[in-house]
C-alpha cells in the first residue's frame, strides 16, 4: 500500500547495494550470540548446581523466547534492506525506509553543513559504504547504508557541490 507522504508521485528511488543484506546478517549474528551467550548463563548455572534459582523452565524459556524474536528479525532482514531508498531532486534529497514504520526524510541541499563517508569492517571487503549527511539539527539522521563505494563517492561530492551551491545563493 502507497501513502503519498511516503512516496510522493514522480520519484524514481534508487535502492542500495543487495550486498548490504550481508551487512545486516553479520551484525545480527554478531549481537544475538552476545545476547543468548548472556541470557543462557543462568541456565548453565542451574545445570551445573550452581545456583538454585531460577527453575530450569524459566532459565530455558529466556533464551528461546529471544532467539524467536531474533529468527523473526532475522527474516525481516532482506526486506528491510530493500525498503532503503534515496532521490536526488533539485532542491533536496529524499531518504526512504521502513517496513512497518515508513520514513521519508527530505534534506535541503542548503541545509547539508557536511556530507561524511564511512567504512565498516565488513562493508570494506564487499566494497560498500554508508553515507551520512550533517545538517543544523542535532537530531537529523539523514544517512544512506549499503551504497556501493564508487556511488557513495559520486553521491558524496554531488551533495557537496549542490550544497555549497545553495550556501552561495548560486
Amino acid at each position: 500500500m502507497r501513502t503519498e507522504a511516503i512516496d510522493p508521485p514522480g520519484i524514481d528511488w534508487l535502492r542500495v547495494s543487495p550486498k548490504y543484506v550481508t551487512v545486516r546478517l553479520a551484525e545480527w549474528a554478531l549481537g544475538n550470540l552476545i545476547v543468548v551467550a548472556l541470557l543462557s548463563v543462568p541456565l548453565v548455572l542451574v545445570l551445573a548446581g550452581v545456583w538454585t534459582w531460577p527453575p530450569v523452565w524459566l532459565a530455558v524459556a529466556v533464551p528461546a523466547l529471544w532467539l524467536l524474536l531474533a529468527l523473526w528479525r532475522l527474516a525481516l532482514i532482506p526486506r528491510q534492506v530493500r525498503s532503503i531508498g534515496y532521490a536526488e531532486r533539485e532542491d533536496d534529497l529524499l531518504i526512504r525506509r521502513g517496513i512497518f514504520f515508513q520514513r521519508t526524510l527530505v534534506v535541503p541541499y542548503g541545509r547539508m553543513q557536511y556530507v561524511d563517508i564511512a567504512v565498516g569492517p565488513v562493508e570494506r571487503p564487499l566494497g560498500l559504504c554508508t553515507l551520512k549527511l550533517h545538517t543544523a539539527s542535532a537530531g537529523t539522521n539523514a544517512e544512506i547504508p549499503g551504497l556501493p563505494a564508487s556511488e557513495g563517492a559520486r553521491l558524496r561530492e554531488q551533495l557537496s557541490a549542490r550544497g555549497e551551491a545553495r550556501l552561495a545563493g548560486l
